[in-house]
């Protein structure tokens, strides 16, 4: 799947490429992004390589095939956002965002996450969009209602982190989801009027 660079009120989404190794280093490398993201701390040789994989990704027509595009500001990337095939079959994406924290509670990753809920549905054709985050992470789970993707459920133990020494730890996942359906009816719902 192309997909063209989607301009929203302020940012360029666009396919993520190697170019853009040293900006999302900036944010991959910190401990408060890595709190709730489910990567291993790397080193900058280990970060770029996972950047190069993750910008290799461009697809989405099997099973845990996947697009990152990459949110440019002024210039800058301040964060990605990426569509998962879940299940083909079934025709289920998740969505997920990653940010830098100096540019957080800015509506950046509303922005931006609202225009890949618009390509899910609108340009893929989605049938259930979903979200899986870390309970503990509120910022999030107040993006996906402000997405009105709503909460389905929280899946006990569902990963294992490791640290880099290997230590580790069972964490929890909740999930998140919209249908179609809910997408029409919250396109469909006018605005409220502000006066």
């Amino acid at each position: 799947m192309a997909v063209a660079p989607i301009q929203t009120e302020r940012l360029t989404l666009r396919p993520l490429a190697e170019s853009d190794i040293d900006d999302v280093w900036q944010y991959q490398q910190l401990d408060e992004v890595l709190l709730y993201i489910p990567w291993p701390k790397r080193d900058f040789d280990e970060a770029a390589a996972h950047t190069r994989k993750r910008a290799g990704l461009h697809t989405l027509d099997t099973d845990n095939s996947a697009i990152f595009l990459a949110c440019e500001l002024d210039g800058r990337v301040i964060g990605d956002v990426m569509l998962r095939v879940s299940s083909v079959e079934t025709a289920e994406l998740e969505i997920g965002w990653v940010f830098h924290p100096d540019v957080q509670g800015r509506g950046y990753a509303t922005e931006a996450a609202a225009a890949m809920q618009r390509l899910a549905f609108d340009g893929i054709g989605a049938h259930r969009l979903i979200a899986q985050l870390d309970p503990r992470n509120t910022a999030s789970a107040r993006l996906c209602a402000r997405l009105g993707l709503a909460h389905e459920g929280t899946l006990r133990e569902a990963y294992y982190e490791k640290d880099a020494d290997g230590n580790g730890e069972w964490s929890d996942s909740g999930l998140y989801g919209m249908t179609a359906h809910d997408w029409r009816a919250l396109e469909d719902t006018p605005a409220p009027h502000t006066p």
